[in-house]
């Protein structure tokens, strides 16, 4: 959600991913093997926070857009 509203309440995921790189890179480096799945794991936080109406559903955003509801911004 914080990249998401550092890009002013949207993103694609090339940008949501160097947020999270640019942020946390020591943290992800020293999680062992999270390393390795921290991208599948950041598509995945996208998916429950769509369920939890926090994120656009994928079909009323362009494609490859995460866009969060007007509220949450």
């Amino acid at each position: 959600m914080q990249a998401l509203r550092d890009q002013g309440g949207s993103a694609n995921i090339v940008q949501v991913a160097t947020h999270i790189w640019a942020n946390h890179e020591s943290e992800l480096r020293s999680a062992g093997d999270l390393f390795y799945t921290w991208q599948y794991d950041m598509r995945w936080a996208c998916t429950k926070l769509r369920e939890r109406k926090i994120i656009q559903p994928a079909e009323d955003s362009d494609r490859g857009e995460w866009k969060l509801y007007a509220t949450n911004a």
